[in-house]
Protein backbone atom coordinates (compact mmCIF):
# COMPACT_ATOMS: atom_id res chain seq x y z
CA UNK A 1 0.00 0.00 0.00
CA UNK A 2 2.93 2.65 1.09
CA UNK A 3 4.53 1.83 -2.52
CA UNK A 4 1.06 2.33 -4.31
CA UNK A 5 0.31 5.48 -2.18
CA UNK A 6 3.97 6.89 -3.32
CA UNK A 7 3.29 5.75 -7.36
CA UNK A 8 -0.12 7.83 -6.53
CA UNK A 9 1.81 11.46 -5.40
CA UNK A 10 4.32 10.68 -8.42
CA UNK A 11 1.66 10.88 -10.52
CA UNK A 12 -0.09 13.73 -8.87
CA UNK A 13 3.77 15.51 -9.40
CA UNK A 14 3.63 14.69 -13.03
CA UNK A 15 0.45 16.28 -13.57
CA UNK A 16 -0.22 19.01 -11.65
CA UNK A 17 2.79 21.72 -13.07
CA UNK A 18 5.46 23.41 -11.20
CA UNK A 19 3.58 23.36 -7.55
CA UNK A 20 4.78 19.26 -7.03
CA UNK A 21 8.11 21.11 -6.46
CA UNK A 22 7.57 22.21 -3.33
CA UNK A 23 6.49 18.59 -1.95
CA UNK A 24 8.07 15.89 -4.55
CA UNK A 25 11.73 15.27 -5.26
CA UNK A 26 13.26 12.99 -7.99
CA UNK A 27 13.26 9.56 -6.27
CA UNK A 28 16.11 8.69 -7.24
CA UNK A 29 18.16 11.79 -5.95
CA UNK A 30 16.64 10.84 -2.71
CA UNK A 31 18.12 7.39 -2.73
CA UNK A 32 21.56 8.92 -3.34
CA UNK A 33 21.46 10.88 -0.51
CA UNK A 34 19.91 7.97 1.81
CA UNK A 35 23.41 5.94 0.77
CA UNK A 36 25.18 8.68 1.39
CA UNK A 37 24.07 9.29 4.90
CA UNK A 38 23.68 5.61 5.60
CA UNK A 39 20.82 5.71 8.31
CA UNK A 40 20.79 3.39 10.54
CA UNK A 41 18.59 1.30 13.01
CA UNK A 42 18.28 3.05 16.34
CA UNK A 43 18.71 6.71 14.93
CA UNK A 44 16.80 9.53 14.49
CA UNK A 45 16.11 10.87 10.79
CA UNK A 46 14.62 14.53 10.22
CA UNK A 47 13.74 16.61 7.12
CA UNK A 48 12.41 20.40 8.60
CA UNK A 49 10.66 20.45 4.58
CA UNK A 50 8.81 17.06 4.59
CA UNK A 51 6.31 17.66 1.99
CA UNK A 52 4.85 14.05 1.58
CA UNK A 53 7.59 12.20 3.84
CA UNK A 54 9.56 10.75 0.66
CA UNK A 55 13.20 11.20 2.38
CA UNK A 56 11.98 10.09 5.72
CA UNK A 57 10.43 6.77 3.86
CA UNK A 58 13.47 6.39 1.60
CA UNK A 59 16.30 6.82 4.63
CA UNK A 60 13.62 3.79 6.22
CA UNK A 61 13.69 1.47 3.15
CA UNK A 62 17.17 2.01 2.56
CA UNK A 63 17.42 -0.02 6.39
CA UNK A 64 14.96 -2.68 4.90
CA UNK A 65 16.86 -3.15 2.24
CA UNK A 66 19.92 -4.28 4.24
CA UNK A 67 17.64 -6.39 6.63
CA UNK A 68 18.57 -3.84 9.55
CA UNK A 69 15.66 -3.10 12.78
CA UNK A 70 14.04 -0.34 10.74
CA UNK A 71 11.26 -0.12 13.24
CA UNK A 72 13.53 1.13 15.59
CA UNK A 73 14.08 4.48 13.31
CA UNK A 74 12.66 7.37 14.73
CA UNK A 75 11.52 9.70 12.23
CA UNK A 76 10.41 13.42 12.28
CA UNK A 77 8.81 16.00 10.15
CA UNK A 78 7.79 19.62 9.70
CA UNK A 79 5.86 20.51 6.44
CA UNK A 80 4.50 24.12 6.56
CA UNK A 81 1.40 23.26 3.90
CA UNK A 82 -1.22 21.70 6.22
CA UNK A 83 -2.67 19.32 3.60
CA UNK A 84 0.83 17.90 2.77
CA UNK A 85 1.98 17.35 6.25
CA UNK A 86 -1.65 15.12 6.31
CA UNK A 87 0.02 13.21 3.25
CA UNK A 88 3.08 12.73 5.15
CA UNK A 89 1.23 10.90 8.12
CA UNK A 90 -0.67 8.55 5.70
CA UNK A 91 2.47 7.92 3.74
CA UNK A 92 4.76 7.23 7.13
CA UNK A 93 1.58 4.95 8.56
CA UNK A 94 1.05 3.18 5.10
CA UNK A 95 4.80 2.40 4.76
CA UNK A 96 4.65 0.59 8.64
CA UNK A 97 6.43 3.49 10.73
CA UNK A 98 5.55 3.73 13.96
CA UNK A 99 7.63 5.98 15.67
CA UNK A 100 6.51 9.23 13.71
CA UNK A 101 6.28 12.74 14.26
CA UNK A 102 5.05 15.15 11.68
CA UNK A 103 4.30 19.38 12.79
CA UNK A 104 2.43 21.77 10.45
CA UNK A 105 4.02 24.82 10.87
CA UNK A 106 6.88 27.36 8.99
CA UNK A 107 10.26 25.54 9.88
CA UNK A 108 12.21 29.38 9.84
CA UNK A 109 9.54 31.16 12.27
CA UNK A 110 8.40 28.05 14.39
CA UNK A 111 10.57 25.30 14.50
CA UNK A 112 8.62 22.58 15.73
CA UNK A 113 11.17 20.16 17.77
CA UNK A 114 12.42 21.37 20.65
CA UNK A 115 14.55 19.93 23.67
CA UNK A 116 14.64 22.82 26.63
CA UNK A 117 13.47 25.52 24.20
CA UNK A 118 16.31 24.87 22.26
CA UNK A 119 16.79 23.27 18.86
CA UNK A 120 16.17 19.06 19.02
CA UNK A 121 19.26 17.65 17.38
CA UNK A 122 19.09 14.47 14.98
CA UNK A 123 21.54 11.92 13.44
CA UNK A 124 20.27 12.56 10.26
CA UNK A 125 18.88 15.61 8.39
CA UNK A 126 18.31 15.11 4.55
CA UNK A 127 15.89 17.89 3.34
CA UNK A 128 14.90 19.99 -0.13
CA UNK A 129 14.24 23.05 1.37
CA UNK A 130 12.22 25.49 -1.22
CA UNK A 131 14.10 27.60 -3.29
CA UNK A 132 14.95 31.34 -2.83
CA UNK A 133 11.79 32.61 -1.23
CA UNK A 134 11.59 35.99 -0.88
CA UNK A 135 8.38 35.97 1.32
CA UNK A 136 10.36 35.31 4.82
CA UNK A 137 10.75 36.74 8.66
CA UNK A 138 14.59 38.21 7.89
CA UNK A 139 14.84 40.18 10.93
CA UNK A 140 13.43 37.54 13.36
CA UNK A 141 16.28 35.07 11.98
CA UNK A 142 18.87 38.14 12.36
CA UNK A 143 17.83 37.36 16.07
CA UNK A 144 16.76 34.30 15.79
CA UNK A 145 16.11 33.22 19.58
CA UNK A 146 17.45 29.48 18.40
CA UNK A 147 20.54 30.57 17.70
CA UNK A 148 20.46 29.71 13.89
CA UNK A 149 22.11 32.95 13.01
CA UNK A 150 25.43 31.47 13.23
CA UNK A 151 27.06 31.67 9.96
CA UNK A 152 25.04 35.42 9.32
CA UNK A 153 21.67 36.52 7.72
CA UNK A 154 20.85 35.79 4.62
CA UNK A 155 19.60 38.22 1.72
CA UNK A 156 15.97 38.99 2.25
CA UNK A 157 15.25 37.66 -1.74
CA UNK A 158 17.01 34.13 -0.97
CA UNK A 159 16.26 32.21 2.53
CA UNK A 160 18.39 29.24 1.34
CA UNK A 161 21.02 29.99 3.24
CA UNK A 162 18.39 30.22 6.49
CA UNK A 163 17.23 26.86 6.13
CA UNK A 164 21.05 25.39 5.63
CA UNK A 165 21.69 27.19 9.12
CA UNK A 166 18.49 25.66 10.34
CA UNK A 167 19.84 21.88 9.68
CA UNK A 168 23.24 22.52 10.64
CA UNK A 169 21.75 23.51 14.25
CA UNK A 170 19.89 20.24 14.07
CA UNK A 171 22.79 17.84 13.79
CA UNK A 172 23.34 15.62 16.94
CA UNK A 173 27.18 17.45 18.00
CA UNK A 174 28.53 13.69 17.77
CA UNK A 175 26.98 11.98 15.01
CA UNK A 176 25.17 14.96 13.20
CA UNK A 177 25.39 14.47 9.31
CA UNK A 178 22.79 15.84 6.78
CA UNK A 179 22.31 16.06 2.90
CA UNK A 180 20.63 19.33 1.48
CA UNK A 181 18.81 19.62 -2.28
CA UNK A 182 19.85 22.93 -3.42
CA UNK A 183 20.06 25.21 -6.31
CA UNK A 184 23.22 25.82 -7.44
CA UNK A 185 23.63 29.58 -6.63
CA UNK A 186 24.38 28.84 -3.38
CA UNK A 187 27.86 28.10 -4.42
CA UNK A 188 28.42 31.29 -6.44
CA UNK A 189 25.88 34.40 -6.04
CA UNK A 190 27.90 37.24 -4.32
CA UNK A 191 25.22 38.28 -1.89
CA UNK A 192 25.95 35.36 0.07
CA UNK A 193 29.82 35.28 0.06
CA UNK A 194 30.20 36.10 3.87
CA UNK A 195 28.08 33.15 4.27
CA UNK A 196 30.11 30.69 2.30
CA UNK A 197 33.27 31.66 4.06
CA UNK A 198 31.74 31.25 7.52
CA UNK A 199 30.82 27.88 6.27
CA UNK A 200 34.10 26.86 5.04
CA UNK A 201 35.91 28.48 8.10
CA UNK A 202 33.64 26.32 10.81
CA UNK A 203 34.96 23.00 8.08
CA UNK A 204 31.46 21.73 8.22
CA UNK A 205 30.87 20.83 4.20
CA UNK A 206 32.46 17.28 3.26
CA UNK A 207 31.00 17.31 -0.17
CA UNK A 208 29.22 19.12 -2.53
CA UNK A 209 27.95 16.86 -5.74
CA UNK A 210 26.89 19.12 -8.39
CA UNK A 211 23.74 17.13 -10.83
CA UNK A 212 22.29 17.53 -14.26
CA UNK A 213 19.68 19.45 -15.66
CA UNK A 214 15.66 18.71 -15.49
CA UNK A 215 15.96 16.35 -12.61
CA UNK A 216 13.12 18.29 -11.51
CA UNK A 217 9.41 17.45 -11.72
CA UNK A 218 8.34 20.65 -14.91
CA UNK A 219 11.92 22.39 -13.95
CA UNK A 220 15.37 22.61 -16.23
CA UNK A 221 16.96 24.14 -13.26
CA UNK A 222 19.74 22.79 -12.02
CA UNK A 223 21.11 21.78 -8.20
CA UNK A 224 23.91 20.52 -6.16
CA UNK A 225 23.61 18.54 -3.06
CA UNK A 226 25.56 19.75 -0.27
CA UNK A 227 27.14 17.09 2.62
CA UNK A 228 27.96 18.34 6.08
CA UNK A 229 29.50 16.50 9.13
CA UNK A 230 29.27 17.44 12.57
CA UNK A 231 32.64 15.82 13.01
CA UNK A 232 34.29 15.11 9.78
CA UNK A 233 36.56 12.01 9.36
CA UNK A 234 40.10 12.72 9.54
CA UNK A 235 40.99 12.44 5.98
CA UNK A 236 38.26 15.02 5.12
CA UNK A 237 39.22 17.80 7.60
CA UNK A 238 39.83 21.06 5.89
CA UNK A 239 39.12 19.62 2.97
CA UNK A 240 35.48 19.82 0.66
CA UNK A 241 35.48 16.96 -2.16
CA UNK A 242 33.49 18.32 -5.40
CA UNK A 243 32.05 16.00 -7.81
CA UNK A 244 30.66 16.29 -11.05
CA UNK A 245 27.75 14.48 -11.63
CA UNK A 246 25.83 16.93 -14.26
CA UNK A 247 26.17 14.36 -17.35
CA UNK A 248 25.07 11.37 -14.52
CA UNK A 249 21.34 11.59 -16.30
CA UNK A 250 19.28 9.15 -18.00
CA UNK A 251 15.78 10.04 -19.70
CA UNK A 252 13.17 7.59 -19.41
CA UNK A 253 9.34 7.79 -20.12
CA UNK A 254 10.53 11.39 -20.60
CA UNK A 255 11.62 11.73 -17.20
CA UNK A 256 15.01 12.29 -16.18
CA UNK A 257 16.60 10.16 -13.27
CA UNK A 258 19.80 8.99 -12.05
CA UNK A 259 20.46 5.13 -13.24
CA UNK A 260 21.94 2.34 -10.73
CA UNK A 261 24.79 3.39 -12.23
CA UNK A 262 24.83 7.05 -12.01
CA UNK A 263 24.33 6.56 -8.54
CA UNK A 264 26.83 3.88 -7.77
CA UNK A 265 29.88 5.96 -9.84
CA UNK A 266 28.91 9.09 -7.25
CA UNK A 267 28.86 6.46 -4.39
CA UNK A 268 31.82 5.46 -5.02
CA UNK A 269 33.74 8.77 -5.78
CA UNK A 270 32.73 10.07 -2.47
CA UNK A 271 34.32 7.08 -0.71
CA UNK A 272 37.40 7.21 -2.75
CA UNK A 273 38.02 10.73 -2.16
CA UNK A 274 40.07 11.05 -4.59
CA UNK A 275 40.73 13.66 -7.25
CA UNK A 276 40.94 12.30 -10.80
CA UNK A 277 40.64 16.19 -12.62
CA UNK A 278 37.58 15.27 -14.80
CA UNK A 279 34.82 13.90 -11.92
CA UNK A 280 35.88 14.20 -8.56
CA UNK A 281 38.02 17.07 -6.78
CA UNK A 282 39.21 17.39 -3.39
CA UNK A 283 40.07 20.85 -2.53
CA UNK A 284 42.24 22.23 0.53
CA UNK A 285 40.45 24.90 2.29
Amino acid sequence: MGQAYEYLVGKFADDAGNTAQEFYTNRTVVELMAEILEPKAGESIYDPTCGTGGMLISCIARCKAREENWREIKAYGQEQNALTSSVARMNLFLHGVEEFRIINDDTLLRPGFLDAGKLKTFDVVLANPPYSIKQWNRELFAHDPYERNILGTPPQGRADYAFIQHILKSMNPKTGRCAILLPHGVLFRDEEKHIRKALIEKDLVEAVIGLAPNLFYNSPMEACVMICRSRKPAKAKGRVLFINAVGEVTRKNAESRLSPEHINKILEAYRARKSDGVFAYDAST
